[in-house]
């Protein structure tokens, strides 16, 4: 098989600023001013230090006393993040190179995203490009940030898979229905990780196990693709649950 062709900074600029239209998930800046905040951060975060401190934050935020509950929902949040724009970009025929992506968060902020060097590559279909999308969101963000959290709680890998799954699919919930991205995330979940954490059907999302924000307080409850509900109904962006 080839390799896939590289894509300019022009061409992987205009592709993550049509992505961003389709709403704030969607966005990743490529403005080079935003070299001058300080308050940047590379990503994959490696520091599982400053990870374990947000997530208490973040726990102390979602008033639960269980730090795994809330370690599992800033990794959801985070895989929502990364999938949204990417994902959308490959639609368009563009993957992003992730390895100068930035991050800048709070507990009760959004989280933002910076790409210091655009670069990236052209898809030229469907399997090329969830190839391609794979290589940058599941090995070279999803893993280390997977590796990170695990060494200051327990979570199973297939809880944390089926948030990254239920992520990636929750992503088609928002803006017009593109057949271009519905395919691209279809080829996503027959990849392992993500294979067998859950289905996609005419209804939505249903995965296999749970998220744990039905353990939130108060009103803490289950989302639409929990593997928990039956029948399962469709899977929608829930805010609440987004850091």
């Amino acid at each position: 098989m080839p390799s896939p062709m590289p894509a300019g900074a022009g061409e992987v600029r205009e592709a993550l600023s049509a992505a961003g239209r389709l709403g704030p998930y969607f966005a990743i800046s490529t403005d080079p001013a935003e070299e001058a905040d300080p308050t940047w951060r590379p990503l994959p975060e490696r520091d599982p230090d400053r990870l374990a401190g947000l997530t208490g934050l973040y726990a102390e935020r979602l008033g639960t006393g269980e730090r795994r509950v809330a370690a599992s929902i800033l990794f959801q949040g985070l895989a929502s993040r990364l999938w949204s724009p990417v994902v959308a970009a490959a639609a368009l025929g563009v993957v992003p190179d992730l390895s100068a992506l930035h991050w800048r968060w709070a507990p009760g902020a959004p989280i933002a995203l910076w790409l210091a060097d655009p670069r990236g590559h052209r898809a030229g279909g469907a399997a090329e490009a969830a190839d391609l999308v794979h290589g940058q969101v599941v090995t070279g963000q999803l893993e280390p940030l997977r590796a990170a959290m695990l060494t200051f709680t327990s979570l199973a890998d297939g809880l944390l898979w089926g948030n990254a799954a239920s992520a990636l699919a929750g992503g088609l919930n928002v803006g017009p229905q593109d057949a271009a991205r519905t395919a691209i995330v279809r080829e996503l979940l027959s990849r392992p990780p993500l294979a067998g954490t859950g289905t996609l059907g005419p209804h939505g999302f249903a995965r296999r196990n749970c998220c744990l924000y039905y353990r939130v307080p108060p009103g803490g409850e289950m989302c639409g693709d929990c593997g928990l509900r039956r029948p399962p109904r469709r899977a929608e962006p829930s805010p609440q649950r987004r850091p």
